[in-house]
C-alpha cells in the first residue's frame, strides 16, 4: 500500500461526494467527536442540529475539525480533514438567506436531518425541540489517499 497527499481538487471531490462526516470540537482542553450529515458548497460545510453538547462547545470555541473518508478496502481509501470555524445560522433577518441556502442543500438528500435531528431516548422528534442550522467555514483542507501497490 502507498500513501500519498491529495490535491485540493481531489479533497473537494471527496467532500462534495460525501454526506456523513465526523465533527471534532473541544472545550476546556477536552475533545468531542460526533457524526454529522452535511452538504458542501462554496467552502462552507452546512449541517443541522438540535441543541446539545456539540452546539454548546462550538459556541464556546468555534474552531472545529471535520473528517470525511471514503473506504474501498483496507488498501484503498481516502481521508480528508477540514479545519474551520463554526458559524451558527440563527433564525433572524440577517441570516435568512444563508439558512434557506443551507436547508435547500441539505434537503436534497434523504434523511438529511439525521443524526442532528435525533436525540437519545424514546419519542424524540424534530418538532420536540428547537433546531438550528450551522456552517463550518473552511480555512484549510488536507487529504491523504491509500492505493494498493501494483504486484505485477
Amino acid at each position: 500500500m502507498l500513501i500519498r497527499e491529495m490535491t485540493e481538487e481531489e479533497c473537494i471531490a471527496v467532500v462534495k461526494s460525501g454526506r456523513l462526516a465526523r465533527l471534532a470540537c473541544s472545550k476546556e482542553d477536552r475533545p468531542y467527536v460526533v457524526p454529522i450529515h452535511y452538504a458542501y458548497a462554496g467552502r462552507c460545510l452546512y449541517s443541522f442540529s438540535m441543541p446539545g453538547r456539540k452546539i454548546e462547545w462550538m459556541r464556546a470555541n468555534p474552531h472545529v475539525c471535520v473528517q470525511i473518508d471514503v473506504f474501498s478496502s483496507a488498501q484503498q481509501w481516502k481521508s480528508v480533514l477540514l479545519y474551520g470555524r463554526y458559524q451558527e445560522l440563527p433564525e433572524t433577518a440577517q441570516w435568512h438567506h444563508e439558512r434557506l441556502h443551507a436547508w435547500s442543500l441539505l434537503q436534497e438528500h434523504v434523511n438529511w436531518w439525521e443524526p442532528g435531528g435525533l436525540k437519545p431516548g424514546p419519542g424524540q422528534t424534530l418538532g420536540a425541540s428547537p433546531h438550528l442550522f450551522y456552517c463550518v467555514s473552511v480555512d484549510e483542507m488536507t487529504g491523504r489517499a491509500a492505493v494498493a501497490e501494483d504486484m505485477g
